[in-house]
């Protein structure tokens, strides 16, 4: 059986305790998009991890972790991540990379750094990781694939052309220090021999799990708000991150996925530029960021403070609705019970009428929320293992929610810990 674990909104959903606790019953587990610009945070007994490229499922010695093919793949960064996670007591992982993959090479994240200096403040907000330049290579044809490391007159000829072509931009519109041929082709040689250890056809390996019978997790990064197409355009990432795109990603039939488990938080949160509906600001906004989370809301990669809002159920609705959700995660419930009243945005104001469906971009930067307040529990959640034991206003929340949004929350989040979830 083929599932996904996705975000609905922005991506900062608090996805990796949902894909760690469903890790533990997978047999493997697939990143399917992204890179190392984004990541989630995962708590076990091993201790406290980031984790950026690998999935989830490195914690478990049962289970096989792979890197899809629609991957943006830096490999200094996930060799170091492995190695880093291995010197912390966690066994050395069993992850299998494909060889389709294609690769972020260092002049990605240059051009990443110097695009973003060189638009100032009409920057899109970029983590710097090079994603954006590497999937513009990837589409243009011009990219670095895994198996193309193995061919050594193809690279030899291919850096030529890299060369030629970057320092064109490189000389006349950023006015940088330019490629060489001889550095980039070691680099490529340092490149190979990390990865070697690693690499098959993942796509044969996935079907043959799939005819076997084995539980298959797949795994993206950010949320529906964050997709190229249905995204808050141009504020967003460079690959899909809707569950279908996971079986492209994967390399395995689309009619296998069966479920698609969609992370909501109960609160919203952005790391980024973009429209925010529910944004809130000053004094409000840092005493939820301090709180939130599992040691406040500070992005996995970045560092950065998050952006924070209260929840959003025209955003929610809309990005379930785009997952193809089957299961809503709710989580971080347990932050709000500082709270005497809970604003929730249910409807969006734009040039005088209220909308309950998500517009495009223009429309979404006009639009001021529409607020309904609950009342709140006023006491801490954590710990509590049974939905009924959950306090009343605290049940009518979670209730609330759901039916505004469309779609079962079959799961509610009321702690960091791996176990703090409780079934609905």
């Amino acid at each position: 059986m083929v599932k996904a674990v996705v975000g609905a909104n922005w991506g900062d959903e608090g996805k990796g305790k949902i894909t760690d606790m469903m890790a533990a019953d997978a047999d493997i587990i697939v990143r399917f998009q992204g890179g190392a610009n984004a990541g989630h945070t995962i708590k076990n007994h091993y201790g406290k991890f980031a984790l950026h490229t690998l999935p989830s499922g490195v914690f478990y010695n049962h289970t096989t972790s792979i890197i899809g093919n629609g991957v943006a793949l830096n490999i200094p960064i996930l060799i170091k991540e492995i190695n880093s996670i291995v010197e912390k007591g966690v066994p050395a992982p069993k992850i299998l990379v494909s060889d389709r993959a294609q690769i972020v090479m260092p002049y990605h994240i240059l051009f990443d750094q110097y695009e973003e200096e060189r638009l100032g403040k009409a920057s899109f907000g970029s983590t710097k990781s090079g994603i954006a330049p590497f999937y513009s290579d990837k589409y243009a044809k011009i990219g670095y694939q895994v198996q193309e490391l193995f061919d050594e007159d193809l690279l030899k000829e291919k850096v030529l052309r890299t060369c030629d072509q970057k320092n064109v931009l490189l000389e006349h519109l950023y006015h940088k220090p330019l490629l060489t041929p001889e550095e980039l082709l070691d680099t490529l040689h340092e490149y190979r021999d990390m990865i070697a250890p690693y690499v098959c056809d993942t796509s044969a390996y996935l079907w043959n799990a799939i005819k076997e019978n084995k539980t298959i997790l797949l795994e993206g990064q950010l949320g529906t708000l964050k997709d190229p197409d249905h995204g808050i355009y141009p504020m967003v990432t460079s690959s899909s991150t809707l569950a279908p795109y996971g079986c492209i990603g994967a390399g395995i039939p689309a009619q296998e996925l069966k479920q698609v488990v969609t992370v909501c938080k109960a609160y919203s949160s952005a790391v980024g530029a973009g429209a925010f509906v529910s944004e809130i600001f000053g004094d409000e906004a840092d005493e939820l960021r301090r709180r939130g989370g599992d040691g406040g809301e500070f992005g996995a990669t970045t560092g950065r403070p998050r952006r924070m809002g209260w929840f959003d159920c025209v955003a929610s609705k809309y990005g379930c609705r785009m997952q193809g959700t089957t299961d809503v995660a709710f989580t971080v419930v347990d932050v709000l019970g500082y709270l005497d009243e809970i604003p929730v945005c249910v409807g969006y104001e734009i040039d005088g009428e209220v909308t309950t469906d998500f517009p495009v971009t223009s429309k979404l930067e006009k639009a001021k929320p529409v607020l309904k307040t609950l009342p709140g529990w006023k006491c801490d959640i954590s710990g509590i293992k049974k939905y009924e034991d959950l306090p009343e206003n605290c049940r009518k929340y979670i209730e609330f929610i759901e039916k505004e949004i469309g779609f079962p929350i079959t799961m509610v989040s009321n702690g960091p810990g791996r176990d703090d979830i409780i079934y609905r």
